[in-house]
């Protein structure tokens, strides 16, 4: 079937558009100070903590990347096995959250600091900075998918508008107005994806129909996929979400440790409905679009299903799309702020300068991230990218700190420093060699690094 937009969806969008920017510019009215712009004032409940959690951490990742590009490129089992890490991880923080409130700090280059010294904060921000803008760069293209298919529009002009959106959304109100809107979107999501399954399964004509259309590798368990190649598809989301400053920022944010745990239950309960929901519509589009860019596979299931559950799923998808944008934007300009602007540039610099200093690195890296995703051919492969810097520079670090007493300063400063280099050479001047995801071999690099140079430093550090 070929994809024709629908303009009718854009109604949808429209309404949900200008509900997110009201509560946006109510929520900035009562951001009293910088903390409150980057934590909430710590006054985060279990309901709407969950909503933030859920809500930030399945943006375009999964809506055009992830489980979505994975169910379409390769089959329904390599999607819901993309499941897994975000499970495992959210149960590894669910033992670190207490850790991570007991810190106080804003950053996770703080946290690093306080172990290891102020040269792994400095390694640490420009790692964030640099994976952090690249998932933002996706979720604008995310967008641009959506008014593509509303309205026909070049996806390179809408990606424009999500830009717009996008910054607009982050700058007025930091957390105090992204954590709202992410629950908010979260539940649209939830109920979007349950209604959809069945929809779009009897649209395709019924399970059997869709397997009969698809690819024979889709119904295999790795897709065509080796073992290795499917191990690097699932190892950058796990160690992204161990280490993700944007997860650690909201467990900070809760309202006590009780209020966090519950939460964070809620975001595991509410994955094990949105990821398998998300594979099997995004499978299901590959019977009835077989030759659409993967990115497109699950918003390309609104245009055939009635108006009002199109429209439905279209709205959830942005808001995750718009809200995670959101909060890794905020993310990354925290880092500017607090780990480079106020520690070496403005020592002195007042809560309120702070603020909108803040506010003004949430536009300038908007808009370099609208410039990096020219430069990536897929969601998938920019996902990917983003994700293993950060879990091989930040993440084997990061946990050390938690779990291992007898890391050293060099040790953790090593494994950075080596997960950073072995992931961008193997991307770029490298270009992938045998079609592996650079952490399979930049992970293991990173933990090896860290414990062999850990053990040698011991009497140095003591």
């Amino acid at each position: 079937m070929e994809l024709q937009p629908d303009s009718t969806l854009l109604w949808f969008m429209a309404v949900y558009a200008v509900i997110m920017i009201g509560i946006g510019i109510f929520m900035s009215k009562k951001v009293s100070g910088s903390e409150d712009f980057v934590l909430a004032g710590k006054s985060l409940g279990p309901f709407v903590l969950m909503g933030t959690l859920l809500a930030t951490w399945t943006g375009s990742g999964s809506i055009s990347g992830g489980e979505t590009s994975m169910a379409y490129t390769y089959g329904i089992i390599p999607a819901i096995m993309y499941m897994l890490p975000t499970l495992i991880g959210i149960l590894i923080l669910y033992v670190v959250a207490p850790k991570i409130r007991a810190f106080g700090k804003f950053t996770v280059a703080g946290i690093l600091e306080a172990k290891y010294g102020t040269t792994s904060r400095n390694l640490a921000s420009l790692i964030i900075i640099l994976a952090y803008v690249g998932i933002v760069s996706y979720q604008i293209q995310g967008f641009g998918f959506i008014l593509n298919i509303t309205t026909g529009m070049d996806v390179s002009q809408g990606t424009i508008i999500g830009a717009v959106m996008i910054i607009f959304l982050a700058m007025i109100g930091g957390l105090r107005s992204v954590s709202q809107t992410d629950a908010l979107s979260g539940f649209l999501m939830v109920g979007g994806l349950l209604i959809t399954v069945p929809t779009i399964i009897i649209i395709a004509g019924g399970w059997s129909e869709i397997i009969a259309n698809v690819p024979e590798s889709h119904t295999t368990a790795t897709g065509g996929l080796t073992t290795l190649q499917l191990i690097g598809f699932l190892l950058p989301s796990l160690f992204l979400l161990l280490g993700d400053q944007n997860m650690y920022q909201r467990l900070a944010s809760s309202k006590n440790d009780q209020a966090s745990k519950r939460g964070q239950i809620g975001w595991l309960i509410a994955m094990l409905v949105i990821s398998p929901s998300i594979a099997i519509i995004a499978f299901a589009s590959r019977s009835i679009f077989p030759d659409i860019d993967p990115g497109m596979a699950l918003l390309a299931t609104t245009v055939v299903m009635p108006v009002a559950i199109g429209g439905l799923l279209l709205a959830a998808a942005a808001s995750f799309i718009i809200t995670t944008g959101n909060s890794y934007l905020l993310s990354a300009a925290t880092n500017l702020t607090y780990d480079i602007y106020s520690n070496y540039i403005d020592k002195d610099a007042s809560d309120k300068k702070k603020l909108w200093m803040t506010r003004l690195f949430i536009v300038i890296l908007g808009v370099l991230a609208f410039i990096i995703i020219r430069f990536f051919p897929t969601v998938l492969a920019v996902q990917m990218y983003a994700y293993t810097v950060y879990g091989a520079g930040i993440t084997p670090a990061v946990l050390a700190v938690f779990f291992w007493k007898r890391v050293t300063a060099a040790g953790g400063i090593a494994s950075m420093f080596t997960g950073l280099f072995t992931t961008l050479i193997w991307e770029i001047p490298l270009g992938q060699p045998f079609e592996l995801n650079a952490a399979v071999i930049s992970v293991p690099i990173a933990i090896i690094v860290l414990i062999v140079v850990s053990l040698s430093t011991q009497n140095k550090d003591h």
